[in-house]
């Protein structure tokens, strides 16, 4: 009989590329996927496997196989929440992911708060960008997701997966101190061309928007300095270096030498919880949604 923890390993690595990806999103170390995917070559008698220049990729029947497991953990979900449910308690394993600067602004005390009120509740939380978490969650990769949008930005909603609001966040323009926009009480997207932009690489969504954004109010951005994490961004215009547009959510306290300038409109970006329509009855996840949701008006006025 194949060995279920052996085939929810394969899923992960089919799932999320490489074996050291699908070790953090399950919470073991690369070897014990490595040698979890093995055992299952042995069991199976086949090759799963290959080597593709440093890394791995799936063979043909590791494909199928990954397929089969996705179905036998669909069968083991429904049977999770129907148990759950019959209880009316939250409990379990409840696998969460969510955007950088939600895991650091409003993860932390979401976590607490459950673990505290609710301890047979085991939450795992992993850092993933926001549109690849929607996958996750449609794929069985993960429980529950938190992710973003922007106006010009709809986020995908796949047919399957459900989704809350959370809240709106907020974000600014933060421009070096003896900056012309320091002193302003605001500024028009209108004003904004021809200023040397710090901004997220291409592909990422505060990234579109500010371009498109831009382009539409007559202006190209010229984008100086790129950074993947808001910290590097903030500390890049605090050497005076450029000016970059944050969401609030996570930011902290900002460095000396940089100053938060509202835009005129403020710019918004919506925050959602996403959830399989097959686990929707799981106390689990109602529970930490409308925690979630309880937790944003404290969070959301703390940057």
């Amino acid at each position: 009989m194949l060995d279920l923890q052996r085939l929810r390993a394969l899923h992960a690595v089919s799932v999320h590329g490489t074996v050291g990806a699908a070790a953090a999103a399950l919470g073991y170390t690369p070897s014990a996927v490595s040698q979890q995917i093995a055992k299952l070559e042995r069991e199976t008698r086949t090759v799963l496997l290959e080597r593709r220049g440093r890394g791995v990729r799936l063979t043909e029947q590791a494909e199928q196989l990954a397929g089969t497991a996705q179905e036998l953990l669909a069968i083991v979900e429904r049977a999770e929440t129907e148990l759950e449910e019959r209880r009316g308690m939250p409990a379990g394993r409840l696998t969460v992911a969510a955007f950088a600067s939600a895991a650091r602004g409003l993860l932390p005390a979401v976590l607490a708060d459950l673990a505290t009120r609710h301890p047979a509740l085991d939450t795992r939380l992993t850092e993933v960008d926001p549109h690849l978490s929607v996958d996750l969650v449609a794929r069985g990769a993960v429980d529950l997701a938190v992710a973003h949008d922007w106006d010009i930005s709809p986020l995908p909603a796949p047919p399957g997966v459900e989704q809350a609001v959370i809240g709106d966040d907020l974000c600014d323009l933060l421009v070096p101190a003896g900056h012309p926009f320091a002193g302003r009480a605001s500024v028009r997207r209108e004003d904004l061309g021809g200023q040397r932009w710090i901004c997220q690489p291409p592909g990422r969504v505060c990234h579109d928007w500010l371009v498109r954004t831009l382009r539409a109010a007559g202006s190209e951005p010229d984008i100086v300095h790129q950074a993947e994490e808001n910290p590097t961004l903030i500390a890049l215009v605090a050497a005076g270096l450029g000016v970059a547009l944050i969401p609030r959510l996570g930011r902290g306290a900002l460095p000396e030498g940089v100053v938060e300038v509202p835009l005129d409109p403020l710019p918004v970006r919506r925050l959602y919880a996403l959830w399989r329509a097959g686990a929707a009855r799981r106390p689990a996840i109602a529970e930490t949604v409308r925690t979630l949701q309880s937790h944003w008006p404290t969070v959301s006025t703390h940057p």
